[in-house]
């Protein structure tokens, strides 16, 4: 069982300030062992110290759907507390928020991934806690993925957005609290910063190993099975595919309505498909793109994590998807995540040449090879800010 950095910092010597006032940063899915939530946990054991919530996108309670659907600032019914949304009005906070705020606490559950935008409100925060002299604690939790694989190219600094604000492999590999100290000593974020880690876990290990509850981070992440090939299918958001939002199989199940499975399956490169079984397939998303039509499409089976690559997966499977269906395929046009002028696709990928090398059937290995140097530069950098060895 891992033993999370809650309970480090519920259970550590280090005494907090007295009259010490706090914000918390996080959401239902941060839960202890035992499923009791963070933000309980913490009241209990420090009954005057949370003075207001802070809530990353998709809302404290994790209702809110993707892509733009903002959450309102309200009261949250069970603590009392009032609950700040840093998805609608604002992403980052404001001073009205920092005021009288001696620290800043975060317990937010992350997916291994560049594009999921919790590690930016992240980034964010730290930035504002900067700037105010605030303190930020992070207490630490697992990577969903495990800490072993690193895959996709850095985000080009001109693609830069909220689905991106540094230059991050898709598939990070770090904890939580690996990214703040990556923020601070490699992003240059001069802030006040203290870690809470975990023990008992391992670099290899994936969340199923950890013993602990999963609680879905977010409305389309219901289970590790979806989060293990989201670093690939996230990039669907991009294009007129149905990434299975609107179906139980959200990430999972794929296609369109102008799709034949089999004729797909069966032209997707064998190079892209160790370690995933396709089962071709048809299904009826309930919301989101192709609502209410029927799409034919593949259903991903994952069966050695360890030998797939989910961000090569979908680069092959969106190749080919514009290869046999140039005529309907489509990227779809902005507004994305809060940029209103360059393409989905280009801030997921974070590099415009992903697209123009998938527009024209080109080389994915010589582009794979293209960003070996800056993933080296990465390994070099991150390495000297592992917790978990």
């Amino acid at each position: 069982m891992v033993k999370l950095g809650l309970e480090d910092f519920i259970e550590s010597e280090k005494s907090l300030p007295a009259g010490c006032r706090a914000a918390f940063l996080t959401h239902q899915a941060a839960v202890d062992s035992r499923g009791i939530t963070s933000l309980a946990r913490v009241r209990r054991a420090f009954p005057h110290l949370v003075q207001a919530v802070w809530s990353p996108q998709h809302g404290f309670y994790g209702d809110r759907q993707a892509n733009m659907i903002a959450s309102e600032n309200f009261s949250d019914p069970l603590s009392g507390l009032p609950v700040y949304s840093l998805y609608g009005e604002t992403r980052q906070p404001t001073p009205e928020m920092l005021a009288g705020i001696d620290l800043v606490l975060v317990d937010l559950v992350d997916v291994g991934c560049r594009v999921y935008t919790y590690i930016w409100t992240l980034y964010l925060v730290m930035k504002a806690a900067a700037a105010a002299g605030v303190k930020v604690i992070v207490l630490d939790r697992p990577n969903p993925l495990g800490g072993d694989a690193v895959e996709g190219n850095l985000l080009d600094p001109e693609y830069s957005s909220f689905v991106g604000l540094y230059p991050l492999p898709m598939r990070h590999g770090l904890t939580l609290a690996e990214l703040a100290y990556y923020f601070k000593y490699v992003a240059g974020i001069e802030v006040d910063l203290d870690v809470f880690t975990m023990a008992g876990w391992r670099r290899r290990h994936y969340f199923d190993k950890t013993g602990l509850f999963w609680v879905l981070p977010s409305p389309n992440m219901p289970s590790l099975e979806s989060a293990l090939v989201y670093p690939g299918q996230v990039l669907l958001e991009g294009t007129n595919l149905s990434e299975g939002r609107g179906t139980t199989l959200p990430f999972a199940l794929c296609g369109a309505p102008f799709i034949d499975p089999r004729a797909l399956r069966a032209e997707i490169s064998p190079q892209a498909v160790q370690g995933v079984f396709l089962r071709p397939t048809w299904f009826t998303p309930t919301f989101d793109k192709w609502s209410g039509e029927l799409c034919g499409g593949l259903q991903l089976h994952v069966l050695e994590r360890k030998r797939f690559a989910p961000y090569r997966f979908s680069l092959e499977l969106i190749k080919t998807v514009i290869r046999l269906y140039p005529e309907s395929f489509q990227w779809l046009a902005p507004p994305y995540e809060y940029e209103y002028e360059k393409l989905p696709i280009d801030i997921l990928t974070g590099d415009p040449r992903l697209r123009r090398t998938l527009e024209n059937d080109g080389d994915l290995d010589q582009l794979q090879e293209s960003w070996v140097d800056s993933l080296e530069d990465f390994y070099a950098q991150s390495s000297a800010i592992l917790i978990y060895n």
